[in-house]
């Protein structure tokens, strides 16, 4: 009898293991097959708004507020020698789950950054993947831009000016790093994270504006 129940015994532990290793395999390839076809939920524990550490060279000075004239938001960044062309959002907020929304349409104007057409940096935050395959070609927003050298132009529009900027640099930069929302002068800075790897994989780039040119 007990050589029976051992045997008994046996027999539901091999099923138990086979089980439990065929719901691990189940589930590691379900994984890889929502990461390539971009599918995996937005938020992994890892906030792409956290990949840039915001300040201002004169913390005192109020952020500018685009009304009644006082500068234009920015709909649309342009540079024709990477193919970047993305629309910008203009959120209100600065709730992390708002921008991150945001971000899924685009570029994003970070709220406490200049508009355009006023003294100060205008921020603007997109994603970048090198997936081979994206459903939501908004993750690949600022793909390439590491690949921008100095002077080489990069132009945001309003709904009715360009604004031309000229490129200073670009940087590899981790969490730890700022980035400066300079507040004399008219700058730009792009930043672009890939929100499937490392929270320290983002490129900076900085840019002075060059001229304006009226687009009606």
């Amino acid at each position: 009898m007990q050589t029976e129940r051992r045997g008994v015994l046996n027999e539901i532990k091999g099923h138990t293991t086979g089980f439990a290793l065929a719901f691990f395999l189940m589930f590691v390839l379900t994984f890889v097959f929502l990461a390539a076809t971009d599918s995996l939920p937005n938020n992994l524990n890892d906030s792409s708004l956290d990949t840039a550490v915001v300040t201002n060279t004169e913390p005192d000075q109020a952020s500018p507020i685009t009304q009644n004239g006082k500068g234009e938001l920015p709909v649309r960044v342009v540079s024709k020698k990477i193919g970047l062309d993305s629309t910008i959002s203009n959120p209100n907020s600065t709730d992390v789950g708002v921008l991150d929304n945001a971000l899924l349409k685009g570029g994003v104007r970070y709220p406490a950054s200049a508009p355009l057409g006023v003294d100060g940096t205008v921020l603007l935050f997109g994603h970048s993947s090198y997936l081979p395959i994206v459903k939501n070609q908004n993750y690949k927003a600022f793909d390439g831009i590491q690949n921008l050298k100095e002077g080489d132009t990069i132009s945001v529009y309003s709904g009715t000016t360009e604004y031309r900027y000229s490129v200073k640099g670009v940087r590899l930069a981790t969490t730890d790093d700022i980035v400066e929302l300079t507040a004399v002068g008219q700058h730009l800075a792009l930043v672009t994270c890939d929100s499937f790897g490392s929270k320290s994989d983002r490129f900076v780039l900085t840019a002075d504006l060059e001229g304006t040119y009226s687009v009606n």
